[in-house]
Order: C-alpha cells, then sequence, then structure tokens
C-alpha cells in the first residue's frame, strides 16, 4: 500500500461521494447508526486507507420527527411542548426561540421578572447541558471518572430546575408573554448556592482532565478548523468561538434583558478539538455570573403578561434567535390569521456544525473521529428534527 498523501485529496466536500463497490487499497466503514459515540442513531460513512480517513459523509434521517410540520396541525400553544423534545439537553433554549417569535408575531410584551426568569432558568439549563457534554465527551475518549463528577453536579441543579418547572429534562416552561408559573420562594438563595458550589469545583475539573496530559494528547491539534471555514459552513456557539471568532446571540443580536448584565464571551483562535472544550469551560462560568445578576436584582411584579386562550396572530411572520448550547437557534414563523402557524421554520446549529465533520476528519486518523464528532457536540434529534 503507498504512503497516504492528504495532499492529494479533494478540498470540496460536494465531491464526496461514495461509489457503490471496492476501490482498491480501500475500506468503507459505517460508524453507526448504533455507534454509542454518535449520542443518537447518526450514521457516518468512511472511506479509510489504512488507520487514515479519506472521506467522511454524515448520514441522517433515521429518528426524523417531522417538528415543522407537526407545527401545521396543532394551535400555537398545543405546539410548545414540541420544543422540548428538538433538543432535549437546552429545552430553555428552544422554547424561548418559539415563544419568542409568536410574541414578537402577536405583539406581546413580556414583563421584566418574567424575562430575568427566563435567563436565569435557560442559563441553568445551559450549565446542565455543558455537564453532561463533559461528562459523555471524556467517556468517548475512554475516562470513566469524569461523568460521575459532572451528574453530581448536575443533579443538583436539576433538582432546582424540577421545583420551578416540574420537569427534569423536556421542559415546557414558556408560555406566550412570560412563564407558566413564578419562582419559588427559595428559588434566587438555591441558585446563589449552586453558583458558588460550582465556582469551587471547576479548579477539581481543571485538575483532573483539563490539564491532563492524556486529555490534550486526544485533542490538541485535533480537528482544526479555522474561523473561514467555520462561517463558511454557517457554525456558530462554541464551534465558532473555539476558531477565534467571540460570535454569541446574546451580545451580537441582544435579546430580553440580557443587555443589562456584564458577561465574558470566552473565545480561543487555535480551533481545534481542544480550543471547542475550553470554550465550553470558560462558558460554564459565563453562565454562573449571568445567573447571579438574574436571580440577586429578580424584579417584583407578574412574570408572565395576560394572552387570550385562543391565539391567533394577525397575517405576517416573525423570527427570533437565541443563544443555544450548541450554537445560534432560530425559530420563524408565519401565521395566515388563524388558531395555528401556517409555517414553522426550525434552524438547529447542530446541523451547520455536523456540516463541517466531512472536512475536518479529512485525513485525520479514524481513532481521532470521535475526538471532533465529540468537539462538536452533537444532538441528533435537534439536526434530525
Amino acid at each position: 500500500m503507498q504512503a497516504f498523501d492528504t495532499a492529494q485529496l479533494p478540498r470540496d466536500p460536494s465531491s464526496v461521494r461514495f461509489e457503490p463497490g471496492p476501490t482498491e487499497d480501500k475500506l468503507i466503514l459505517s460508524m453507526g447508526p448504533q455507534h454509542p459515540s454518535t449520542h443518537g442513531v447518526l450514521r457516518i460513512l468512511l472511506e479509510l486507507d489504512g488507520e487514515y480517513i479519506v472521506r467522511a459523509e454524515p448520514v441522517l434521517g433515521y429518528i426524523h420527527r417531522m417538528h415543522e410540520w407537526m407545527a401545521e396541525q396543532k394551535t400555537y400553544f398545543q405546539f410548545m411542548p414540541n420544543m422540548g423534545r428538538v433538543d432535549y439537553l437546552h429545552a430553555m433554549a428552544w422554547n424561548w426561540a418559539y415563544a419568542g417569535a409568536v410574541e414578537r408575531l402577536a405583539g406581546i410584551e413580556v414583563p421584566e421578572r418574567g424575562e430575568h426568569i427566563r435567563v436565569a432558568v435557560t442559563e441553568l439549563n445551559r450549565i446542565s447541558s455543558h455537564l453532561l457534554w463533559w461528562g459523555a465527551y471524556l467517556l468517548d475518549l475512554g475516562a470513566f471518572t469524569p461523568i460521575m463528577y459532572a451528574f453530581d453536579d448536575r443533579e443538583i441543579l436539576l433538582d432546582i430546575l424540577q421545583a420551578v418547572t416540574g420537569s427534569r429534562l423536556t421542559y415546557s416552561y414558556f408560555t406566550f408573554g412570560g412563564v407558566y408559573n413564578d419562582v419559588p420562594d427559595d428559588f434566587a438563595p438555591r441558585c446563589l448556592a449552586f453558583t458558588k458550589h460550582l465556582r469551587s469545583r471547576l479548579p477539581m475539573y481543571r485538575d483532573l482532565v483539563t490539564d491532563n496530559v492524556i486529555l490534550r494528547g486526544r485533542c490538541e491539534g485535533i480537528g482544526e478548523m479555522d474561523v473561514d471555514l467555520a462561517r463558511r459552513y454557517g457554525a456558530t456557539g462554541p464551534v465558532i468561538r473555539g476558531s477565534g471568532a467571540p460570535v454569541d446571540t446574546r451580545r451580537a443580536e441582544p435579546y430580553s434583558v440580557y443587555g443589562k448584565f456584564d458577561f465574558r464571551i470566552p473565545a480561543y483562535k487555535e480551533g481545534d478539538a481542544m480550543a471547542r472544550y475550553m470554550v465550553r469551560m470558560d462558558e460554564l462560568e459565563t453562565s454562573c455570573d449571568i445567573i447571579d445578576q438574574a436571580v440577586s436584582n429578580l424584579p417584583d411584579g407578574p412574570c408572565s403578561a395576560k394572552a387570550p386562550k385562543t391565539l391567533k396572530p394577525p397575517k405576517g411572520e416573525a423570527c427570533y434567535a437565541v443563544e443555544g448550547a450548541r450554537g445560534k437557534i432560530l425559530v420563524h414563523v408565519r401565521s395566515d390569521g388563524g388558531p395555528k402557524p401556517y409555517r414553522v421554520k426550525l434552524r438547529a446549529p447542530g446541523f451547520s456544525n455536523l456540516s463541517v465533520f466531512c472536512e475536518l476528519a479529512r485525513g485525520t486518523l479514524l481513532a481521532d473521529a470521535v475526538s471532533i464528532l465529540g468537539s462538536l457536540d452533537l444532538v441528533i434529534p435537534e439536526i434530525d428534527r
């Protein structure tokens, strides 16, 4: 077998095609759709030259649930629970994007207390998503202990959210005009206690994992992506911030009361799997800072505006974008004046982030494909919505 030369590989991802039969000195490998590191039913067809990836092609469609079609069959209120099932790890962000689009379409104003509560619970949910990603990513790379610490801290957080929403995963807490019910009296103290606890744990996370030479060997210089490539594929969230662009919807397109808060947008210019890892670890602290500000100055008053039980927004269309744990979420709603949406379009950040994988994997070792996939933080039901 001849030596593998990455310079001879096609640079245009549109040229990646798999022929039906085997090629000389090449192996076609199907990774998934039951492979544990794909975290869902994602299938990736790989063409290998020895242990090196020549071409990679993600295959979707194994769990397609037709959320957008269902939106046209239900009333505006009936469709809200679907949002918690699109990305079950950051359901609050999807709740918010849909509620915000309908509110903008119907001209509904959210009270300031409701906005502060939305910010607090969404950032708590972002932390829970990042903690689960952290533990699962390291499990994929062969480390078992970190996921136990991650779920230990995550349980405290989920207890807080359960007291508020009645759920621990697929939340449906937002409503048009605010949130369904006010927070308990001990909500703010519990949030402040949790952020203090998490900050005390982060140095241990750093010593145990982040500074571990084994992790750095699996992540540094792996899946390198410059900012131009990220923008070309529409990558957002920690993926593009790991390539040096501090783009965050909470700052770039301020919504709700985020403009009142002081927080840092972490970004790393290296563009590799380690940079994307570091962005998410730093975002744990960023979310803690936002939560502290949101609950320390929780305004008095109603948590939700009055909205008609049968919502019939006027004819027109509206978009609303929020920053999810995986990047920019955008919901586009179009109304024909009836009780059901005429059209709902969901922009899932994971789809763009996955699309860049075929370029990042080309020329790397097969073992590094797991590290690259994990660094993108993919939730397949969000992509295969």
